[in-house]
């Protein structure tokens, strides 16, 4: 039964809620700071915020009006200097429960002209991201975090699902046009759909995994190279944050002479990489392996790139051939690269580069590395999720030379 207390909201939780004390538990109260005293109905423990009585000096105002109500966003209300801090403290705590040391920077503003994809649901009624603490979905007609060519997207969304039915949409801004990929259950290919994609000039539309028309091939420019982008597939979430890791990445490779990237993708790494050493690359999407391959075929300049569908998890690569390389970068999906970093923690690797976008599986990774002789340079938090609890990660890790 719920009942309306008057709380203070004593620090910020990994989620971005304030977290007060109330009958001596933590009660996680949303769009909330620091230090502010304010009503709240408390069920559980959570508390939904009623009024604010005591704001914080660090508050300010959200800059879409969706915000509050839209579970898409969970920090608009932090003042820059509070985000800041926030966002390297997930870092902070991370490392410091794993019990590694390490030099933290501050944080990386990579928000660039907003996130080219994302991904909306839908019903016959609404259409957006889903409401905050809620299954219900918050209708949407505007979102100021995505690049303007997504700016229809949710218009594109109510119109399909007219058609389609209760459905999710994932949108990626290519060079050419918006790729649109719909999930709908029992949908069929229908000529209202085709009118749809040909209506909004759309380079690409595909249902549940099969192209429906392709008015052009989407594609995104990865330093030199243009890549034809597979169905439904992972790009980093801003161009700007792609750009900012990748320049990190290469200043960690220099002077290396044989590289691997794994997790590679599509090759945001392996291209750029290319352009100075070869590269061996491994990724168990093999749709992201074909495109890399095409942009390699289609980019000249580039050292060789042997690029390998290889599943990292179950069979990550063994101390023989790791030890051909200077250099290992990393970059997998948020479980992390236990099983490869275990092997890398046995290995001649005398630099190894991890870019991660989980704090928790990338201390847990990290800890392992230093326990097999390797040296955390300093960790670099890169914010590409503007006002989301999340945060990219970047770190590179010497071999100390007793144990090279």
């Amino acid at each position: 039964m719920s009942h309306t207390e008057t709380l203070t909201i004593e620090r910020l939780g990994h989620r971005g809620e304030g977290i007060a004390t109330f009958d001596g538990k933590s009660v996680f109260v949303g769009l909330t700071l620091e230090g502010e005293t304010v009503i709240a109905e408390i069920e559980g423990n959570r508390g939904r915020l009623i009024e604010i009585i005591d704001p914080s000096p660090e508050r300010r105002p959200a800059p879409c009006p969706h915000f509050g109500s839209c579970g898409g966003c969970q920090l608009q209300h932090l003042g820059l200097e509070t985000y800041g801090r926030f966002k390297r403290s997930l870092v902070v705590d991370a490392l410091s429960r794993a019990n590694v040391n390490a030099n933290i920077a501050d944080l990386v503003f990579a928000h660039g002209a907003g996130r080219r994809r994302a991904t909306l649901h839908a019903t016959r009624a609404a259409a957006g991201f889903m409401a905050l603490r809620s299954h219900h979905i918050h209708d949407l007609d505007t979102c100021p975090i995505l690049v303007p060519a997504l700016a229809p997207a949710p218009e594109i969304t109510r119109s399909v699902a007219a058609v389609a039915g209760p459905c999710d949409v994932g949108f990626t801004a290519s060079d050419l046009g918006l790729d649109v990929a719909v999930r709908a259950k029992g949908a069929r290919p229908t000529a209202r759909l085709t009118e749809i994609a040909r209506q909004f000039d759309l380079a690409r539309l595909s249902l549940n995994g099969e192209p429906l028309i392709l008015q052009r091939l989407p594609v995104v420019t990865m330093g030199p190279s243009s890549v034809p982008l597979p169905v439904s597939s992972f790009l980093q979430a801003t161009a700007e944050a792609e750009e900012v890791l990748a320049s990190l990445v290469l200043n960690a490779i220099r002077g290396a002479r044989h590289v691997a990237d794994l997790f590679c993708g599509m090759g945001p790494f392996a291209l750029r990489i290319a352009l100075k050493v070869p590269v061996f690359a491994a990724d168990s999407d093999a749709p992201a392996i074909g495109a890399l391959e095409a942009a390699r075929r289609n980019t000249k300049g580039l050292k060789p790139i042997a690029a390998e569908r290889r599943d990292l998890f179950r069979e990550p690569l063994e101390l023989f051939e790791l030890n051909r390389f200077d250099a290992v970068v990393l970059d997998p999906p948020r479980a992390g690269a236990q099983a490869q970093v275990r092997t890398l923690a046995k290995s001649k690797v005398k630099t190894v580069i991890y870019v991660s976008c989980d704090p928790q599986s990338f201390a847990r990774d990290a800890a392992i590395l230093i326990a097999g002789g390797y040296r955390i340079g300093t960790v670099s938090p890169v914010d590409q999720f503007a006002y989301s609890s999340h945060v990219e990660i970047f770190a590179v890790f010497y071999r100390n030379e007793q144990r090279a």
